[in-house]
């Protein structure tokens, strides 16, 4: 007999998992929820601060995302700000900051781009600005002015100054972990230190083995990044995919920006390109990256889940074809070498200033330290079937009452709205309502929005 039975049981304390905790406490009917989660405290992986780029990705200093894929992005980035903005300030000042943002064009070509795509996604963010060096120079002087000048090339850039442009993940998570225990009605129960060991279809329900004992469930969501997969196949699913986990590395100068400067994406990289960031945690330092790395591992600093990595790889001629058809591009070949070398003493500090001296051009070698600790795996997934790396969203749902994630994409960005798509799929598979009014209210309106309507008209 299980030790537990719930309507919903979440595998994975991640902000993932725990955006899709809050949400079934709070805007569905169902009752007994619970989450489960390995590690001693929730978000230890890669919702963790210094496991990613803190960034919300709304898509307007995002040069891969067309107009479509932005209109998406900013609805999922803006219900991070709409949840944070309805929190006590002293709560939503530790986790959503303000700073000013923007997309540095560099070169004519690079300028010529970033003034075209000013024009077509001026519409989709009024609050965008192009800026010329002048203006660079205004809020990031030392991306515009070398020694008191202004520098040499050409430069443009797009921006905000004042959006709520940063987000601390973690402290996201545990926020939406602390808020679930504030619904009445609700036995919600989140398990710490305790480990899946396997799961398996009984009857109409699943049974979740752990560490510390049974659970069963009327529905499951498994939120475990890389290993999402590897639960997935040990239940027969998603026997079409292989994973190749790529590690993001972070450098460290002294604070050098006051905000988010991005740079232009290489069309014929699938990998994200060079940034720098006023980091939200490690104060007065900018972090530079990420750099990109092939890694046989699910998780960065675990070193057994190489393990883990054999078995979810899957080894065959379409992975292999999928291999060899990146190292044909030459583009791509030289970036995978060039980021290996990003890993080796000496060399690293004096290759990677090269492509940031592109952001701060008065940076030196000196100024630069390889940041220590810093930096995730994002499971990058193979489709076996048509032989591509999959570089969006990676979903399996095979329909009997489970759903594995695996890469929302972008990120933790995207946690409420993918939330939003799971609560969807266990509401219609369960038959459990949603309220859409305070769903609609809390996540998707503009706290400005409602104020002004609780505001008397003028007399």
């Amino acid at each position: 007999m299980p030790d537990k039975m719930f309507d919903v049981l979440i595998i994975g304390g991640g902000v993932s998992g725990t955006a899709l905790l809050y949400e079934l406490a709070k805007y569905t009917d169902l009752t007994n929820l619970g989450l489960v989660e390995k590690y001693d405290t929730i978000a230890r992986v890669n919702s963790h601060a210094h496991n990613n780029s803190q960034t919300i990705h709304c898509g307007d200093i995002e040069t891969n995302y067309t107009v479509e894929k932005a209109t998406q992005v900013k609805r999922t980035a803006d219900m991070i700000v709409h949840y944070a903005t309805r929190l006590p300030a002293e709560e939503r000042d530790k986790i959503i900051f303000k700073m000013p943002k923007m997309v540095l064009g560099v070169g004519k070509q690079e300028c010529d781009y970033i003034r075209d795509r000013y024009t077509r996604f001026k519409e989709l963010f009024p609050k965008m600005e192009l800026l010329e060096k002048e203006d660079i120079a205004k809020i990031e002087p030392n991306v515009a002015m070398i020694n008191g000048e202004l520098r040499p090339d050409e430069i443009v850039a797009t921006g905000t100054v004042d959006a709520y442009s940063a987000a601390d993940y973690q402290a996201l998570a545990h926020s939406f972990a602390t808020e679930v225990k504030k619904i009445e009605g609700k036995n919600v129960d989140i398990m710490l230190s305790t480990e899946v060991e396997g799961i398996e279809k009984v009857g109409d329900n699943h049974v979740v083995r752990t560490n510390k004992g049974n659970f069963e469930a009327r529905f499951v969501v498994v939120c475990a990044g890389g290993h999402s997969l590897l639960f997935a196949q040990n239940m027969g699913y998603g026997l079409e995919f292989s994973c190749l986990p790529m590690a993001g590395s972070f450098y460290f100068a002294p604070q050098a920006l006051n905000g988010k400067v991005y740079t232009v994406q290489n069309p014929h990289l699938p990998f994200a390109a060079v940034h720098g960031d006023n980091d939200v945690k490690a104060m007065g330092k900018t972090r530079f990256g990420p750099t990109a790395l092939i890694l046989p591992m699910l998780e960065r600093y675990c070193a057994s889940s190489f393990w883990d990595f054999l078995k979810v790889l899957r080894l065959d001629s379409n992975v292999v074809k999928v291999f060899w058809d990146l190292f044909k591009v030459r583009d791509i070949r030289n970036y995978i070498f060039r980021n290996f070398l990003f890993e080796v003493p000496f060399i690293n500090r004096r290759l990677f200033l090269k492509d940031i001296k592109k952001i701060v051009p008065s940076l030196t070698v000196d100024d630069l330290s390889y940041a220590k600790g810093f930096g995730g795996v994002r499971p990058q997934l193979i489709d076996k079937k048509s032989q591509k790396l999959m570089m969006g969203e990676a979903k399996i749902n095979p329909g009997t009452g489970i759903v594995f994630n695996m890469t929302p994409s972008p990120g933790a960005t995207s946690c409420l709205g993918n939330a939003e798509r799971d609560m969807r799929i266990i509401a219609e598979y369960l038959g459990c309502s949603v309220d859409e009014e305070a769903f609609s209210r809390d996540l998707l309106t503009p706290i400005e929005e409602l104020e002004a309507q609780t505001q008397p008209e003028a007399v």
